[in-house]
């Protein structure tokens, strides 16, 4: 009795171990048509390589004109540093000057003819009063003229080359 018991307890273990003898022989199966397969990969020609590209000659150039003056220097051409217009490097900036002009956003007007006023929203949520003279946007703009649906400006923009050149701008009021 002692050891039907012991074979009783045992049978458990013994059965899963011949299940899983079983199933690790069938994994070899599959095994033939990989080495075929990889067999027939090997055995095909390598595509040829494709020709290096041919290296191109360039012609050297020795360069000779040192000692000859340069076309883009300011002195020699007449124009730039000391002609045309340019910022006043002593004026006092004003405070819608701060802001970008793309940024600022006509709201209104007070007055009439002459004596016509602008109001101008700054980015800061604050409104200006802005007439004829007054500085706004960071490019040196001051206004020109006033009108019930825009503000007319003329700003200064570099050129590049050392020198300014007065550049046309306007504000016009927002539809709301």
């Amino acid at each position: 009795m002692t050891m039907r018991l012991s074979l009783m307890r045992r049978l458990p273990g013994l059965a899963m171990v011949v299940v899983l003898c079983g199933l690790l022989s069938a994994c070899g199966d599959g095994r033939g048509d990989l080495e075929k397969w990889v067999a027939e990969v090997k055995a095909k020609p390598a595509p040829p390589l494709e020709p290096l590209p041919v290296m191109q000659q360039f012609e050297t150039f020795e360069y000779t004109a040192q000692n000859m003056r340069d076309p883009f220097d300011q002195a020699f051409s007449g124009e730039g540093a000391g002609s045309g217009p340019r910022p006043d490097p002593g004026r006092r900036k004003q405070t819608l000057e701060m802001f970008a002009l793309d940024s600022l956003k006509m709201v209104g007007t007070l007055g009439s003819g002459k004596n016509l006023v602008a109001l101008v929203m700054a980015p800061d949520k604050v409104t200006y009063r802005v007439q004829p003279g007054v500085y706004m946007g960071q490019s040196d703009g001051r206004v020109t003229a006033v009108y019930e649906d825009r503000i007319e400006l003329v700003e200064l923009v570099p050129d590049g080359a050392g020198g300014w050149l007065e550049r046309p701008a306007k504000l016009a009021l927002e539809d709301n």
